[in-house]
């Protein structure tokens, strides 16, 4: 049992370290948003670039031979093409990183709300602070998804207030591993 109480709390700070980084990231998107949004498009971009520029040297190196189905230059060239719009159209990526962002509060939320009908089964009293906790998180995570005029801004501050929200019912958790045990 004092094993798996070891693994319960290694994953509770592990989840807090999570939100942390989290909420410095949504700092960091209050600072420089559009910034942020190019650099992240630049990033992308060059990776797209370097892997297709790589895929097409091996082609080329190879000289197509050995494999009928190697498609090493097809992939170069699309990944180049790729990185390149990246690069070009990098105020369509925040959009992208707008609906990531929001999926994954969305994803973290329900993990939650599944913790707290656990917790609930269990009779433990912290499950009700643990589904308020979470469907705020939850409205967070739609919110950032489907609000297509979301400054970037605000998505920054709901990442922090999912972190925060997030880390209270980590140490919410983390408070009660002695009780399951």
């Amino acid at each position: 049992m004092d094993y798996i109480k070891k693994i319960f709390e290694k994953s509770g700070w592990l989840s807090i370290l999570e939100s942390i980084i989290f909420a410095i990231l949504g700092v960091i998107v209050i600072a420089n948003p559009e910034g942020t949004v190019k650099f992240i498009s630049y990033v992308l971009g060059i990776i797209f670039i370097t892997v297709g520029i790589y895929k097409t040297c091996n082609y080329l190196a190879a000289k197509g031979k050995y494999d009928f189905y190697n498609y090493d230059l097809i992939y170069g060239i699309i990944a180049i093409i790729i990185g390149i719009v990246t690069i070009i159209y990098s105020s369509a990526i925040g959009s992208v990183f707008r609906v990531i962002i929001g999926i994954w509060i969305i994803y973290s939320s329900l993990i939650r709300i599944g913790l707290s009908m656990k917790l609930k089964v269990q009779e433990f009293a912290v499950w009700g602070y643990s589904l308020v906790l979470a469907l705020i998180m939850l409205a967070c995570g739609l919110y950032i998804t489907l609000q297509p005029g979301a400054v970037v801004v605000t998505i920054g501050v709901m990442m922090i207030i999912s972190s925060i929200i997030d880390i209270i019912e980590d140490i919410i958790f983390m408070k009660n591993v002695k009780e399951i045990f």
